[in-house]
């Protein structure tokens, strides 16, 4: 064979696995969301680990543009909701749009589509990211009610913290033992939680918010996921699962260099065990992006061998930025190039869709 046409042949090799590629759907798709993450704190991270992160296994990148229905500079009750749900709405709203009318997101559509579900993160299971998977409400601050909209999700498996407003309410109830006829197990720490096997968990291992990293938290994201994985697999139709990597956003709104490179090392690590799940399994797709940035961050300088950044916070709060988006597995072609953060759960729903 010729040179030319040992060319022509590795061509159209090339194009036919690509239109495979992009014609298988995922079984199982995991959802992770580093919030406040940019560009800066990626790097930052990526620097401390001298010159490594389990990010740059992801094959595809893209940006999302992050404002909101009323706002330049999103919260993360919006961004949530943007992610979750495909819709931009107001600050302060958890899975509505701005007219206050309820939509599904994208774990309901898993969910009717027989797939098991699990939200997974570092922070009360209420928060305004994991809420806007599972809750519609117009105000972010709504706690007790958003860990009612629990009860009415179609949600199998949920870790974190939060148990306060499950069991310590105005209305005196104690929602823990609704969950508990709904087939829920209920595990108030990680050792419960870890030694799940089969079934349904309700995982609020924390009264309001777990700890730093740095404070003890320990690997409660890693064993989370590793959990979630585990019990959401034994699903014949596959999953979906989102995981967040809440504290990296609290880190920057308190311009904590040292506070932020930590949780973003730690939620880079579930990245890994993620990936090395998806790469075996090979029928799943994981996304991961941010609902905003947080802090302005700025790197000065850094030191790949020596594991140092320098790095200037602009600001207390969120900014404007376009954030990073990656993928990995079936579909994850789709997410490269420049979208709205709305356009992101409608791809994964496309994707999931019969």
């Amino acid at each position: 064979m010729t040179t030319y046409k040992k060319i022509a042949a590795a061509a159209i090799l090339c194009i036919f696995s690509l239109n495979a590629m992009a014609q298988q759907k995922p079984k199982n798709v995991i959802y992770m969301i580093g919030d406040g993450m940019g560009l800066a704190q990626v790097y930052a991270g990526m620097t401390a680990n001298h010159d490594s992160l389990n990010l740059l296994r992801c094959p595809f990148t893209g940006f999302s543009r992050t404002y909101s229905a009323n706002d330049y500079i999103t919260d993360s009750a919006a961004g949530g909701t943007a992610l979750a749900c495909g819709v931009k709405t107001k600050n302060g709203m958890i899975g509505m749009n701005p007219d206050s009318v309820a939509v599904p997101s994208v774990l309901d559509y898993a969910a009717a589509n027989d797939k098991k579900t699990g939200v997974i993160a570092s922070c009360s299971v209420t928060h305004a990211t994991p809420a806007s998977f599972v809750a519609h409400q117009n105000n972010r601050e709504m706690n007790e009610e958003i860990a009612a909209d629990y009860l009415k999700s179609p949600v199998d498996v949920f870790i974190g913290g939060g148990l306060t407003y499950f069991t310590k309410r105005k209305d005196k109830k104690d929602l823990t033992k609704d969950l508990k006829k709904k087939g829920f197990t209920v595990a108030t720490d990680m050792d419960e939680v870890k030694n799940m096997k089969s079934g349904k968990l309700a995982g609020l291992v924390a009264k309001d918010h777990p700890e730093s990293i740095k404070g003890g938290r320990g690997d409660l994201l890693l064993d989370g996921t590793n959990t979630a994985i585990r019990l959401l697999s034994q699903g014949e139709n596959g999953f979906f699962l989102m995981i967040e990597g809440s504290q990296i956003d609290w880190a920057c709104h308190k311009n904590n260099e040292s506070y932020m490179i930590a949780e973003m090392l730690d939620f880079d690590k579930v990245i890994g065990a993620v990936l090395d799940f998806a790469a075996k399994d090979g029928n799943t797709l994981v996304v991961i992006t941010a609902d905003h940035e947080t802090g302005g961050l700025t790197i000065l300088n850094g030191d790949f061998q020596k594991g140092k950044v320098s790095t200037q916070f602009n600001t207390l709060q969120h900014t404007g930025l376009m954030v990073p988006v990656y993928a990995f597995g079936p579909g994850a072609e789709k997410f490269s190039g420049i979208h709205q953060n709305t356009e992101i759960s409608n791809m994964i729903k496309n994707l999931l869709g019969k």
